[in-house]
Order: structure tokens, then C-alpha cells, then sequence
């Protein structure tokens, strides 16, 4: 099943992110995490590709038994950081043997260290690149990543929505945004998509604070930015992480209640491969599955 026929039926999505663990006894716990939040009846469930590709062929592996396993939808994070067009396109073609019908295309952060993207020699540049190579190879549902505060590397707001747009006028049937704290910069991203003519459907990327320290970290990395009223909150809590994560169900489930209010195509939620937060979430929001 592709997502985009789900988001074509006008019904708001529920789903979840998980990352590939390293260990087999991280992966016996993200199984439990996800069987957990299968109660929850989500659209889909997507697994992310490692720094550089490092996990590759664990992401495949995972996307195909939580599939086969759980009974899950899923969905397969590609990216072309440290790889070849071919190395691409062979993750591409065993997703499909597979029988994995969803990716997410991406650029990728930098390698650890390198400040810059640099694609290797023979490989893409831009998502936009890898969903044209998908639209062209692959009958594959896509989707693209979006930034409700910028691109860290974008220029300003306007650059930005360009090079979204690229990405949407090579085939991405729907985006997912990084994670925010701030509703506002959401729906002022929304008005700049639609202002330029961006009609996909944008799931909005929803990370439940665990720690301080954390988030703070995850802030940082992915250039999100935490309201200053949120910030001295968590500060109450930098060593008491039970706290923080309390503060964090709160203000969570409170940025789902005014996303669904204001009719948001769905709620895509980073687990940190975690399942308690995000049930309160949803229990709190009132979004036990995704009727409505």
C-alpha cells in the first residue's frame, strides 16, 4: 500500500519513526517499542538510514520484517550521502524484491566531521536528483523532507521554498518536516508552500522532549529552534529526566491538539525508538488511532 493513496482519501495520518539500533538486543527492544504503538492503528511506520548510509542493510532488513511481522505499513529512509548512483539504486531495487512499497528520499546530513555535503564521484547532489532516479527506475510511493525553520544550509525563505519545490515537482507525493516546538513556524511555512504552489499533502514532524540535555542536542543538530518559555521549563529539569519527560508529553500533546485543530495532513512522531511518550501524546490529545 502506498501512503499516498491514503493521504488521497483526505484521511489525517498517524506515524511513526524509528532508527535501525546496532545490537541485536536494541533491536529485540524496538520491536516491543513498535508492538506497543501498533495499538494505535498508525498509517505507517518509517526507519531511518544511518550517517552516511551506515546502516543501509539494516534499515532494509527492519522495514521488511516489521512489514511481514507486525503487519505494519512501512516506509524506507534513502539517502545518497557517501554512495555511488549505483549503491542507491541496488538499496532501491531490494526494497522493491522486497516488497517495500514507501521511501523517503533524501540528501543526507554531512558525515560526522565534514561540515559541507560533498557527494562522492558518481553520486547525487539533491533529493531532487534521487527522486527523478526513483520516478524514473521505480514505481515506489515518495516522500521528501521539508524544514518549517529553514534548511540549515538555506539562504533564506525564499531559496528554501525553491529548492522544496524541486523536490516536489520531481515526485514527491507528500513531505514530513523536520521536528519543531513552535506551531507557529509551521503554519508560516505552510502559508509560504502554498504560496509558491505546494499542494502536496505536509505531515508535521512531532519529537516529545526525553531529557534536556537531548533536546537540546537534537535541537542543535537539526537547526530547530526551542521557544525560550519551553527552554527555561526544561532547565527546571536538566537532572531530573523523569520531569522533563513529563513537560515534554504536556507540550506535546498540546502542539497535536492545535495541529489537528487546524486540520493538519498528519502527525508524523520521532519515537527515538521509545513508545511511552508517544501513547501519552496521543492518549492526551485524544488520537488513539487515526479515525477522524
Amino acid at each position: 500500500m502506498k501512503i499516498r493513496d491514503v493521504l488521497a482519501t483526505g484521511r489525517r495520518t498517524i506515524s511513526f519513526e524509528f532508527f535501525a539500533p546496532k545490537t541485536d538486543q536494541g533491536v529485540e527492544s524496538l520491536f516491543r517499542a513498535i508492538r506497543r504503538l501498533s495499538s494505535h492503528r498508525p498509517d505507517f511506520v518509517s526507519v531511518t538510514y544511518g550517517a552516511g548510509g551506515s546502516t543501509r542493510n539494516e534499515t532494509v532488513d527492519l522495514v521488511s520484517r516489521i512489514k511481514a511481522e507486525v503487519g505494519l505499513e512501512t516506509m524506507a529512509h534513502v539517502t545518497c550521502v557517501a554512495q555511488t548512483r549505483e549503491d542507491v539504486h541496488d538499496v532501491l531495487e531490494r526494497l522493491e524484491e522486497l516488497g517495500v512499497d514507501n521511501v523517503l528520499a533524501l540528501r543526507g546530513d554531512p558525515p560526522r566531521g565534514q561540515g559541507v555535503f560533498v557527494p562522492v564521484e558518481g553520486g547525487f547532489r539533491y533529493a531532487s536528483e534521487v527522486i527523478t532516479h526513483i520516478r524514473r527506475n521505480f514505481d515506489f510511493g515518495v516522500g521528501a523532507a521539508c524544514f518549517p525553520e529553514l534548511h540549515p544550509e538555506s539562504v533564506d525563505a525564499a531559496s528554501d521554498m525553491v529548492h522544496l519545490r524541486e523536490k516536489v515537482d520531481a515526485g514527491a507525493d507528500y513531505l514530513i518536516t523536520q521536528l519543531f516546538f513552535d506551531n507557529r513556524d509551521f503554519f508560516d511555512f505552510m502559508d509560504r508552500a502554498r504560496g509558491v504552489g505546494i499542494r502536496v499533502p505536509v505531515l508535521a514532524g512531532i519529537l516529545p522532549v526525553l531529557a534536556t540535555a537531548q533536546i537540546r542536542r537534537f535541537a542543535s543538530l537539526c537547526g530547530a529552534s526551542i521557544p525560550p518559555a519551553l527552554d527555561r521549563e526544561l532547565e527546571k529539569y536538566v537532572d531530573d529526566d523523569d520531569g522533563a519527560r513529563e513537560l515534554g508529553i504536556e507540550y506535546a500533546a498540546r502542539q497535536v491538539e492545535e495541529l489537528w485543530r487546524a486540520g493538519v495532513d498528519g502527525i508524523h512522531f520521532y519515537t527515538i525508538n521509545r513508545s511511552h511518550s508517544v501513547s501519552r501524546v496521543l492518549e492526551a490529545a485524544g488520537l488513539p488511532g487515526t479515525a477522524g
